[in-house]
């Protein structure tokens, strides 16, 4: 089990939520019975590859179980992937960080795109900074950053940093010839995206549809 699974884990266990079954690449290899253990449970948590996710999603559709998917690198396939929720009339929230601060930050950087909107002399900047393993760049969370503010007619550079350790840290830079505003979020620890995880797991069950954290935290058109 990979690092954000085992945080998963830790804090589900910590808190009296059962966890019911741990599913492994060579546990997901044998298909029925990797079904069979979904079915058993209320809702699954995906932190895997790219190159899985969709196929665990697949699965998780097929064994009708909700599914929270904290994994990046696969949303080319997001369209396809509402096609099958819906058909299937299962439930998906997918999230490229858990984090409540980040969201708060989202909903900021899309309000100060808004207001920087058609002002002239200022320029808007992103810096991604994450551990050296982390597979994506820039992050899932760097372009969730960018979206918010294009919207609002700016077209957001990006810088990522992959370094040591850290967890995770996304910095929005707005800059004008005699001042700067920075918004900045540091995450401390991983254990911030398990808790927001669960927080979601917790929300998504009996629902059906494809949903982001923005559902969870009521930050829809925010």
């Amino acid at each position: 089990m990979g690092r954000m699974g085992q945080e998963v884990e830790g804090l589900a266990r910590e808190r009296g939520i059962a966890v019911v079954a741990r599913l492994d690449l060579a546990e997901m290899a044998d298909r029925d019975a990797a079904i069979q253990a979904l079915k058993g449970a209320e809702v699954a948590i995906d932190f895997t590859t790219p190159d899985a996710a969709v196929g665990n999603i697949d699965l998780c559709l097929e064994a009708g179980c909700p599914l929270v998917v904290g994994t990046t690198g696969w949303y080319d396939q997001l369209d396809a992937v509402r096609a099958k929720v819906a058909k299937a009339q299962g439930a998906l929230l997918h999230a490229p960080n858990f984090s409540v601060g980040v969201a708060l930050l989202k909903a900021l950087s899309e309000r100060a795109g808004e207001l920087l909107a058609g002002l002239d002399g200022f320029d808007l900047h992103i810096t991604d900074t994450h551990h050296a393993a982390k597979m994506d760049a820039p992050s899932g969370t760097a372009l969730l950053l960018k979206a918010a503010i294009d919207g609002a007619g700016h077209d957001v550079p990006i810088t990522s940093i992959r370094t040591g350790q850290v967890p995770g840290r996304h910095e929005v830079c707005i800059d004008g010839a005699y001042e700067q505003v920075l918004l900045v979020h540091d995450a401390r620890s991983r254990r911030v995206f398990a808790d927001g995880a669960l927080r979601a797991a917790l929300w998504l069950r009996g629902r059906t549809g494809v949903f982001t954290m923005d559902d969870v935290l009521r930050l829809e058109g925010s």
